[in-house]
């Protein structure tokens, strides 16, 4: 039985409502553990797509601004040189290059949001997840989900250790800003 078809459902879902009707919890969490683990490993694969094709639109704009300097220089010293249709010439090239660079430029800002995007619903399904296994073990043991918390701590994903690393730094502030 799938339980989620879309990314979005597992960011949204309402995990004590979809165990409330199962004869199993525990074994509906494992499998809605496996899904969301399919998912996660989905978003992490378009995030890396997705910088990949930001890697390679920098590559390109990078490539097409020293195509336009060629045709400066081109055109400088076809300038010197007294050809001046020749430096015309040159600089329409650069022009039309130019044009092109604010087109790359356009998709590449579009390229970047969308992996913002992606990089926010790879870690809101971490953060699912993580109360997915919170949710678990507090089945497993009896405990509520605070106790099986303390349990799991020190055994995250990158994503978590970030969120614990991020939390100790609103710590310290928060110890300052108290202190001062």
């Amino acid at each position: 039985m799938n339980y989620f078809s879309r990314l979005t459902d597992i960011v949204t879902c309402n995990l004590s409502q979809l165990l409330s009707g199962e004869a199993d919890p525990i074994q509906a969490l494992e499998l809605i553990l496996q899904e969301m683990d399919q998912g996660i490993a989905g978003a992490r694969r378009s995030v890396t797509a997705a910088g990949l094709a930001v890697d390679r639109m920098n590559a390109e704009i990078d490539e097409r601004r020293e195509q336009v300097a060629g045709w400066q220089n081109r055109a400088k010293s076809e300038l010197k040189a007294g050809n001046e249709s020749s430096a015309r010439l040159a600089l329409a090239r650069k022009a039309e290059v130019e044009d092109l660079i604010a087109g790359l430029v356009q998709q590449h800002r579009a390229a970047l949001n969308t992996l913002e995007q992606l990089q926010t619903t790879e870690r809101a399904l971490e953060s699912k997840k993580s109360e997915a296994v919170r949710k678990l073990a507090s089945l497993r043991s009896g405990e509520p989900e605070t106790t099986a918390e303390v349990l799991l701590m020190g055994t995250g994903t990158s994503v978590e250790q970030e969120r614990s690393q991020r939390i100790d730094a609103d710590l310290d502030a928060l110890r300052r800003e108290l202190l001062a």
